[in-house]
């Protein structure tokens, strides 16, 4: 069997077989943004975040300085923002990151945003929570938590 470095840039997938591709992954000097834990190996979290009873969702810059929040909060790097208010109400934004994305659609008739905080690399998606709580003055912010990728290659 030929000897490849799976951590080089340069090394051929064709070759590789699937043991080959799971070894490499779970080297813990391999410099990519695949999460590691607990031996398993997957490409991000995904947050799906429900705030209800929430205060300020109609508010477009309270959206932005939100989306803004957790970006930092999170310790993720903004590429770009972009946000769309609908007529009568609701916004829409997403938060384009180095790490992934952060989402939001809200409903603010009903005092409902729907986020999505996708994140790989090294972050921490869950500090989004307390922010969103925050920021939209509400305690009914409810998380289902995602490991995006995983089963997909061996751990």
């Amino acid at each position: 069997m030929k000897n490849i470095d799976l951590t080089s840039p340069d090394a051929s997938t064709a070759t590789r077989g699937p043991g080959d591709v799971a070894r490499g992954l779970l080297d813990p000097a391999r410099r990519d943004h695949f999460l590691r834990a607990k031996g398993a190996v997957f490409a991000a979290t995904h947050l799906i975040i429900d705030v209800a009873e929430g205060a300020g969702l109609d508010d477009e810059a309270r959206i932005r300085d939100a989306l803004l929040a957790c970006t930092e909060a999170c310790g993720a790097t903004l590429l770009h923002l972009h946000t769309h208010r609908f007529s009568p109400q609701g916004i829409s934004g997403v938060a384009i990151l180095a790490e992934s994305h952060i989402s939001v659609h809200t409903w603010p008739e009903i005092g409902y945003g729907a986020f999505d905080v996708f994140m790989c690399g090294d972050t921490d998606p869950q500090a989004a929570i307390p922010v969103l709580a925050r920021l939209f003055q509400t305690n009914a912010v409810t998380t289902r938590t995602l490991r995006r990728g995983a089963g997909l290659l061996p751990g």
